[in-house]
């Protein structure tokens, strides 16, 4: 992307804070994505050659980036990619419970009309799509994934707190890293549409206890497949163009 010369404010709302935001998020889909190899030193001078901004708006993106925990933070010695493993994995998929089932159950506590038909439709949505590429039956389809995105946001959108809800979003960003790192591969079986319907299911009935079950069950299982990817040594490997990022 190419951007062109401007004045550059500094009250957070002119050409440096969009070139700023615009690097964040160039940034941070690369590194969910796992197009970036985690524990990477990534050098300023490289960011701003791959994504075509200056230095002052990509230190602002990685220093975002940073407080966010998908950078890490050297004293002097700039950013790295962190690092996954399946003990963080793990402690992960943990926490995600604890915190999604506290929001679940509000949102069905608290549930309405709007709520269930957005549900709904969201599932049918998700039903309709095809969770992996047409050119790559072993990648995951970004169409696909921004609908179990909706589905699983709109599952707890009734909590009545956007804190609940942001820390939720945050630990399905890193959660996401995850899956994208670790494809799926043959003698993998899973009901995916499946699980989600048994959910929401259980969900529109106001059965709590049955629904957030089988979130858990949900998580868990894809963590399991993820484990298995390290153990077996799968874990995807990103381009070798990415390497100059070390340099």
């Amino acid at each position: 992307m190419t951007y062109g010369a401007a004045n550059l404010n500094d009250d957070g709302t002119g050409p440096k804070s969009t070139l700023a935001s615009t690097v964040y998020h160039q940034l941070r889909d690369d590194l969910l994505g796992g197009a970036l190899e985690a524990e990477s030193k990534l050098r300023v001078e490289w960011v701003v050659a791959k994504y075509g901004a200056g230095a002052s708006p990509v230190r602002e993106a990685l220093n975002r980036l940073a407080s966010e925990g998908l950078l890490g933070r050297h004293d002097q010695r700039g950013f790295f990619i962190m690092p996954v493993s399946a003990t963080e994995l793990e402690e992960l998929t943990r926490t995600r419970c604890w915190l999604e089932e506290r929001a679940l159950r509000e949102s069905i506590a608290h549930r309405t009309t709007d709520w269930e038909e957005q549900l709904v439709l969201a599932l049918h949505r998700l039903g309709r799509a095809s969770r992996h590429s047409p050119q790559n039956l072993l990648s995951l389809d970004p169409d696909w994934e921004k609908l179990h995105r909706t589905f699983h946001r709109v599952l707890i959108s009734a909590c009545r707190s956007h804190w609940l809800v942001g820390f939720c979003d945050q630990l399905s960003d890193h959660a996401y890293r995850y899956r994208q790192m670790a494809t799926d591969g043959e003698g993998i079986q899973r009901d995916d549409f499946g699980e989600h319907r048994r959910i929401a299911e259980y969900a529109l009935d106001g059965n709590a206890d049955g629904a957030v079950q089988a979130l858990i069950d949900h998580y868990q299982l894809t963590a399991s497949i993820c484990m298995e990817r390290f153990k077996q040594g799968e874990v995807s490997k990103p381009a070798a163009s990415v390497e100059r990022a070390r340099r």
